[in-house]
């Protein structure tokens, strides 16, 4: 897409993907360049904003602390509470872009995007085009390293099972694939087009030529 064609119609993208995948980089990197963006992770954050000084966190990280470990005593209510305040944040994004068809947006979504319900879902894939950031099997290994290390917020949905005996981490390293492979297939029945992370590592990739790309996989699926 040319500066031109930015000119002539809005542009409308939301990535979609696990944490780690690059949704935030590439938003960050086509907001730099000028296009309207909004995070959906910091909305939320936002949105906590009480609850997280009340505890003495802040940041995303701080969010994930305040979640706590999928065993945590509160982990169910606060998972709860965080997806209600996800399905507010992208409610509004969305009524945004549906009082004006000239409302450009890129919209950094969270990971648990796919659990907004199907109402909301579907409305993301009416007015946006949809990129699922996808990994490799080597890649999903680097994410489960990378929550290990760095936890970002993530909803698990029941899918954190610890067997008797296991660590927390040794949980994580069974369950987290089984999380990202029962994702994967949501992901990508949402998407318009999939762009696997492995062709984003080049350094000098614009975000032109992100677009360029992302035209050219949903044209290549017709």
């Amino acid at each position: 897409m040319t500066r031109d064609d930015r000119e002539q119609r809005p542009l409308r993208l939301a990535f979609i993907g696990m944490s780690g995948s690059g949704k935030t980089f590439w938003t960050r990197k086509l907001a730099a360049a000028g296009y309207p963006a909004v995070s959906c992770d910091d909305v939320i954050e936002s949105k906590l904003a009480t609850k997280l000084l009340a505890g003495g966190f802040s940041g995303i990280n701080g969010v994930a602390a305040w979640m706590g470990w999928p065993d945590s005593p509160a982990y169910a209510e606060r998972e709860s509470h965080y997806l209600t305040e996800e399905i507010h944040a992208l409610d509004e994004a969305l009524t945004d872009l549906e009082k004006s068809s000239a409302n450009s947006l890129v919209l950094d979504t969270t990971g648990s995007v796919i659990y907004a319900g199907n109402n909301l879902l579907m409305r993301l894939r009416r007015h946006l085009t949809v990129v699922y950031l996808a990994a490799t099997k080597e890649e999903e290994q680097l994410l489960m390293e990378r929550y290990l290390g760095d936890p970002k917020p993530v909803l698990w949905r029941g899918a954190f099972q610890p067997k008797s005996g296991e660590l927390p981490k040794q949980t994580v390293a069974r369950c987290y694939p089984l999380l990202m492979a029962a994702r994967r297939q949501s992901y990508q029945a949402l998407a318009h087009s999939t762009i696997q992370m492995a062709a984003l590592r080049d350094g000098a990739l614009t975000a032109e030529s992100l677009l360029k790309m992302i035209q050219n996989n949903i044209e290549g699926r017709r």
